[in-house]
């Protein structure tokens, strides 16, 4: 933040991109003044985008930051906290002088924000929350809402209402569940507050985007939000386009007013047939369009046939089902393979591991598989009555499709389905027309991901006519990894750079990345430096953390393993640490 011109470059950078806000982080008072040189550059070309200042730990440079910009985001767990990870046993009364500690910090700045009209973001973070909260409710959706609460009624009590909440998480899991809750108890407090999205630390490329339009897509499309910012180890302007793409998928027209849907909890879990099970959904991988299928077709979804040896060397990410449509199979199957055929097909073999695709209409009259049957549904057109027909059969899994225009109607589908039928297991197929690979990926993840974070459906299938089997299979198992009902990979909690970071954070996670990708339900957290790190990364099993100056700290869980690790070397010693805590495996070629 005190290099003036580079940071007014990068602003300019995500006004183009598409922001609407821009953030900069302020560590200490020096950042806060210089604040007003970068404001002014910005003005002096041209630029009137509001911008907000970044404060973790520094209560005066909040002060001075809140003269000079049009929003200050605070961090009620790190305002006027030390996190030691402590449990305290407060009585009322010694919780009750915590909280006048904190009024008598925190007064100054609502003043102040009051006198210069300035807004306030009072941003809880799960990685951040204070000892004092942890203590009372726990790392939980509760803790993070009674975080904010705290200080938004010191607010209320100086009469200052100018606030935007948000209720930040890298476990978009907990960060819906966070919101949902914030928003129930405004409306019990009859408060009423915008809501700034975000899911913190998502990480880079396909995996970040995944995770931040899980998050950010599922409360979008229950009507909750009002400002976005999508978090991703990149540089900052190419977090705009994600950002755009989410929000105008949501943009309401002017003759619509939108009416937010229900919040879907179902009654019970569906039963489980084979390995269809909502704890541990499969993945299907749609052929039904090939010409036909071979082997060397399944290579593009996790098998690979080895001639030679006749065998075959199954992935990671190997999809649990083929959707062959009309295709017959004239070899010999991986073992933890199955195939889908229209009904008809299927009728005239019968083979092992093969099991019917039927239509609606041919349920009645149609000799059934004794353990599974498939039964094909759009969710434009399936009917309550249709509903109940199915829900008395022990062998029947929906196969309920979607398209990238019906997500409202999804929503009402699965309203229906779990208020009445939720014994009934489905598959979600999400199948899309012509679409790049990026849209795709936040389209499918919006789509599926309150679905598979609220354990709705045992399957999952993503389809498109522009893109290959292999980018939908991919997507398909980023989904579930994403909303933690599946894991297939390592998974990487990372930080997007700042003023802040105290290394360089792309190379450092590609770097990380390139060395440990093979890690299978290894959680490792890359974080540029102490403000979420330990906390945010209590999620993970390892952390590396920028504790000085091209200096590193790792962790195991929460706690300190080795400190002040020069950069040149920390890689190698995250490596070993992972060894020595058994949880590394050796590449085979």
């Amino acid at each position: 933040t005190m290099d003036t011109l580079a940071t007014v470059e990068q602003c300019i950078r995500c006004i183009e991109a598409g922001a609407e806000l821009v953030r900069i982080t302020a560590p200490s008072i020096n950042e806060a003044n210089n604040l007003l040189n970068i404001k002014n550059e910005l003005r002096r070309r041209g630029y009137k985008t509001p911008l907000v200042a970044d404060i973790h730990f520094t209560p005066n440079a909040a002060e001075v930051a809140a003269r000079i910009v049009e929003k200050v985001r605070v961090n009620p767990g790190n305002y006027a906290d030390k996190k030691k990870f402590e449990t305290i046993d407060y009585t009322d009364a010694a919780y009750d002088e915590e909280l006048n500690r904190i009024r008598e910090k925190f007064t100054p700045l609502v003043n102040i924000c009051k006198q210069y009209g300035t807004a306030m973001r009072i941003g809880t973070n799960h990685g951040s929350l204070s000892d004092r909260i942890m203590s009372r409710y726990g790392d939980s959706p509760m803790g993070m809402v009674m975080s904010a609460f705290e200080f938004l009624d010191i607010a209320e009590s100086l009469n200052y209402n100018n606030i935007v909440l948000s209720m930040k998480s890298s476990n978009p899991t907990v960060m819906i569940e966070a919101y949902r809750l914030l928003v129930k108890m405004m409306i019990e407090q009859n408060r009423n507050y915008p809501l700034h999205l975000g899911v913190t630390e998502a990480g880079d490329g396909e995996d970040g985007r995944i995770k931040s339009a899980i998050g950010i897509g599922t409360l979008l499309q229950e009507g909750i939000g009002d400002t976005i910012r999508v978090s991703l180890t990149e540089d900052p302007e190419f977090e705009l386009p994600v950002a755009r793409m989410l929000a105008n998928r949501f943009a309401l027209s002017p003759d619509k007013n939108f009416q937010q849907p229900k919040i879907i909890i179902p009654k019970s879990s569906p039963a489980k047939i084979l390995n269809l099970d909502v704890h541990h959904p499969v993945v299907i991988a749609d052929f039904s369009s090939h010409q036909n299928i071979s082997r060397s077709s399944l290579s593009e979804i996790g098998y690979q046939y080895d001639a030679a040896s006749d065998k075959w060397n199954i992935a990671d990410q190997a999809a649990d089902y083929v959707f062959a449509g009309n295709n017959k199979i004239d070899f010999d199957l991986p073992g933890t393979l199955g195939i889908i055929q229209n009904f008809e097909t299927w009728s005239t073999e019968k083979k092992l591991q093969h099991y019917p695709m039927l239509q609606l209409s041919e349920i009645e009259n149609a000799s059934l598989h004794p353990e599974l049957n498939f039964v094909f549904a759009d969710v434009k057109n399936i009917s309550a009555d249709e509903l109940q027909k199915l829900s008395v059969q022990t062998n029947i899994c929906l196969y309920l499709q979607s398209n990238d225009a019906d997500a409202e109607q999804l929503h009402n589908t699965l309203l229906l389905l779990v208020s009445d039928y939720s014994m009934l297991p489905f598959v979600l197929v999400c199948d899309y027309e012509s679409m790049g690979a990026e849209q795709l990926s936040l389209n499918a993840s919006t789509d599926a991901g309150s679905v598979f974070i609220t354990q709705l459906a045992s399957g999952l299938c993503i389809s498109s006519t522009q893109n290959l089997p292999s980018l939908c299979n991919r997507l398909a198992f980023g989904i579930l990894q994403g909303t933690r009902r599946r894991i297939s990979k390592t998974e990487y909690i990372s930080c997007p750079s700042c003023g802040r970071t105290l290394f360089n954070l792309q190379e450092t996670t590609a770097k990380i990345r390139a060395v440990t990708n093979h890690l299978k339900g290894v959680k490792i957290a890359i974080m540029g430096c102490i403000v979420n790190g330990p906390g945010e990364m209590a999620d993970a099993d390892y952390g590396y953390v920028g504790s000085g100056a091209d200096k590193i700290t790792l962790y195991k869980g929460k706690e300190v393993m080795k400190k002040s690790i020069p950069s040149a070397t920390a890689v190698d010693e995250l490596i070993n640490l992972i060894k020595l805590n058994g949880d590394w495996v050796e590449v085979h070629s």
